[in-house]
């Protein structure tokens, strides 16, 4: 009797095994949103809209987490957050590379003033404003950012 018991535990182990491999097998992955997870970095913004030529160049810069940022500053630019003045090098020392644009909506002021939906790491994402002031020389020597209302 225990024999017999036994056998069928074993045939029984074995049928439901066989199920749960089918259900596994059958199983759908939703690969588009498995791609999105591994690669937001690598979508591409469009900076169509941007007609400073300077402003582009510098906005691709911070899209790309590129440090050739800084170039298109002065040395010591101005720099606002909501109105309040920061340090420009140590704002962009911890954004550059992890915040980013994810759309631009709206272009003013000669392509000076951006508008569009940014992603701001652990502040989450939101409407923002980018406005560049340039110099004689061409480079940014302020730069007022926000959270467009």
């Amino acid at each position: 009797m225990l024999k017999t018991m036994r056998k069928k535990i074993i045939k029984l182990t074995g049928i439901l095994f066989f199920c749960f491999s089918l259900t596994a097998c059958g199983q759908k992955q939703n690969t588009e949103k498995i791609i999105q997870q591994q690669s937001p970095k690598t979508q591409t913004m469009d900076v169509s809209k941007i007609t400073n030529e300077k402003v582009k160049g510098a906005i691709e810069a911070l899209q790309a987490g590129d440090k050739s940022w800084y170039a298109y500053f002065t040395e010591n630019p101005v720099m606002t957050d909501d109105g309040n003045t920061i340090d420009f090098k140590s704002f962009f020392a911890n954004a550059l590379g992890k915040e980013r644009f994810l759309s631009i909506d709206r272009v003013e002021n000669n392509g000076l003033d951006i508008y569009g939906n940014f992603e701001a790491g652990k502040w989450g994402t939101f409407r923002t404003y980018f406005k560049f002031h340039q110099a004689p020389d061409g480079k940014f020597n302020r730069l007022d950012i926000g959270q467009a209302r």
